[in-house]
């Protein structure tokens, strides 16, 4: 009789939590939004974290709560963001595709200023005086970017510089955030003309260190028909609103450092996207 009523009492204790936690649960449920996993299935699942998120999950999540817009995403295509776009009743438009160039091409040809003997890593140098090279503007070329980039992109030369496929970059903006100089950016793929030089040094000093390196003549200003360059700090700057990729710059250029890129690049449009 002493062990009977214990097991009663727990018995009736059990069968009212029990209850309790099935009212619980019930109430307080969090309903799933059916879009997620459909919206997860189309992603391409790089979880790079170039659009700001931890991975495709949390991009996922933050488009259903509006914290991000689809264009945060550089790996998808554009066909899936339309049918992502369709799935959250909105409209998307395509954006010009944009591709990572490296504004610089001194490498071997700019001497170093001491020897450096630090973790090979262009952060770990740059806190170094600035680098071990002559020009202070200059790639380092301790391999950073390769190392950053998702997406296999980007090599190095026997030159010393990083050079970029653009068949495979996804303008990610990894290299772009990574590279303590500040040499990458990302500019409209149809576009290929750049500047190879982010030297703000007058022509002179520019010339003394690097001999590819922009030394403002300003010839490129006066062959552009379309005011689509200037001289700005000592470096020419190509404005991609008025740039017709025309290549006069690049023929009158006295140092060769604004180039034509010659590969064939994927498609693109120009409008503007809604999200």
């Amino acid at each position: 009789m002493n062990v009977i009523i214990p097991i009663l009492i727990l018995g009736i204790l059990g069968f009212f939590f029990g209850i309790s936690l099935a009212f619980s649960a019930k109430k307080f449920q969090v309903k799933a939004d059916l879009r997620l996993e459909k919206i997860k299935a189309l992603l391409p699942g790089a979880n790079c974290g170039a659009c700001g998120a931890a991975g495709c999950l949390g991009f996922a999540e933050g488009l259903l709560e509006d914290k991000f817009n689809l264009d945060a995403c550089r790996v998808m295509e554009d066909k899936v963001k339309e049918e992502i776009a369709k799935i959250l009743g909105k409209t998307f438009k395509q954006q010009t595709k944009k591709i990572a160039v490296l504004h610089c091409k001194g490498g071997k040809k700019v001497k170093d200023k001491f020897i450096y003997q630090g973790i090979n890593d262009c952060i770990a140098s740059h806190l170094l005086l600035g680098g071990q090279k002559e020009c202070f503007f200059g790639c380092l070329g301790l391999a950073t970017c390769v190392k950053a980039c998702p997406f296999g992109a980007i090599k190095m030369t026997e030159e010393g510089i990083p050079v970029i496929d653009e068949n495979k970059c996804m303008a990610c903006n990894k290299c772009v955030q990574i590279c303590p100089q500040k040499l990458f950016s990302l500019v409209p793929q149809n576009s290929k003309v750049y500047v190879a030089c982010s030297s703000h040094d007058l022509g002179k000093d520019t010339k003394a260190v690097c001999p590819v390196g922009c030394i403002a003549c300003t010839l490129c200003v006066k062959a552009c028909k379309f005011d689509a360059i200037h001289i700005v700090d000592n470096l020419a700057v190509i404005d991609y609103n008025k740039c017709t990729s025309c290549g006069e710059c690049v023929k009158v250029c006295p140092t060769k450092c604004i180039i034509m890129s010659k590969v064939n690049v994927r498609s693109e449009t120009s409008n503007k996207g809604e999200i």
